[in-house]
């Protein structure tokens, strides 16, 4: 219930993330909650919040549309700050989204809460040379196990989007414009594989007008998610930069692809890596730093946690072949690597069986 009144207020014309930040501020400090706060009289609001006048007409205006009992029926895609898949990492941020909206695989969100994703960024207008580095990286990453992050504009976001979707990778794009929104048009075939594959994100409910300001805490967002961010190419004038800006206040690793020095799309990240980026000539420099990603780790505990099941009180190779459905060079180097971990025993006739406590 408290929930629904939340959104309710989310829903009101001029109430942006800093003013819904302003009523859950009072809400904590008067003790009540957004439906007490919703029978206040329009002075006492404007005494408690300091808004301005227009704001509190058109706050008057819509509790007065919606009457004392309106309905509470919250969207299914909504994602509001107190629910348990809410990225805790976006309330330690000045003025945080007053909600998200998400569309594809909600499991991924404990990747973003627990900022175990690698975001890629950088300009709209790539090189080729950029754009081939970006979609390498979307598929290194993939392939390693970890969520990748971007913005899926134009040039290189799609790029390391579709590089992650070639390797079956779980992508995650936060919108700069509502889910029911495709910017640019043509990626509306991108966006749903993406919506299917993996995860959509918007700060922004079905219906908002998009202005340029979405775009920009889009892009600071998007670096409170990450646990590193790699820029490919940008200019001096970039949403890239921004992020990167924002990394380093963060304290989250930047890396950067060096650009051609004669080609201004290059100009400004070039000019991170004079200001201590770290470099990414190879997307296997990037890897070796950071390690295998968490899909990788649960895939591997949940292939060991199936063979062990599999093995019970005892079982033979061919066994289990037919048990876990597998090809024996699949199934031989997991068992060597439990063997030698001592986890698991291999008797005469290649039987494995745990070992006795």
């Amino acid at each position: 219930l408290v929930r629904g009144w939340w959104w309710l207020w989310t829903c009101c014309p001029g109430l942006g993330n800093a003013r819904m930040a302003d009523l859950r501020r009072l809400c904590r400090d008067q003790a009540i909650g957004p439906d007490q706060l919703w029978g206040w009289p329009i002075e006492r609001l404007g005494q408690a919040l300091a808004w301005p006048a227009h704001c509190l007409r058109d706050v008057e205006r819509y509790r007065f549309e919606h009457g004392a009992a309106p309905k509470l029926d919250v969207p299914a895609c909504a994602l509001l700050p107190g629910d348990p898949d809410w990225p805790r990492c976006l309330d330690d941020l000045h003025s945080p989204p007053s909600g998200l909206y998400v569309e594809g695989d909600r499991s991924l969100l404990r990747h973003i809460h627990a900022r175990t994703a690698i975001a890629v960024v950088g300009t709209r207008s790539a090189s080729d040379h950029g754009l081939a580095m970006a979609e390498e990286l979307g598929r290194g990453l993939a392939e390693a196990g970890w969520p990748v992050l971007s913005g899926l504009a134009e040039g290189i976001d799609a790029a390391a989007h579709r590089g992650c979707l070639a390797r079956n990778g779980a992508p995650i794009a936060v919108l700069g414009t509502p889910l029911d929104r495709v910017y640019p048009a043509h990626h509306r075939s991108l966006q749903q594989q993406v919506g299917r594959q993996g995860l959509l994100i918007s700060p922004s409910r079905s219906g908002c007008r998009v202005r340029p300001g979405h775009f920009a805490a889009r892009n600071r967002w998007l670096v409170a998610f990450a646990q590193a961010l790699v820029v490919v190419e940008c200019p001096q004038r970039s949403g890239a930069l921004i992020s990167a800006r924002w990394a380093s206040r963060m304290q989250c690793p930047v890396w950067v692809v060096p650009g051609d020095a004669r080609r201004w799309s290059c100009r400004g990240s070039n000019a991170l890596l004079r200001d201590g980026a770290t470099a990414l000539i190879h997307p296997e420099d990037l890897l070796a730093s950071i390690g295998e990603g968490p899909l990788r780790s649960e895939e591997s505990r949940g292939k060991h946690q199936r063979l062990m099941e599999a093995i019970g009180s005892g079982a033979t190779f061919d066994q289990l072949v037919l048990r876990l459905q597998c090809s024996p060079a699949e199934l031989a180097p997991q068992l060597l690597a439990l063997e030698c971990r001592r986890e698991l025993l291999c008797e005469s006739g290649l039987h494995w069986r745990k070992p006795r406590p």
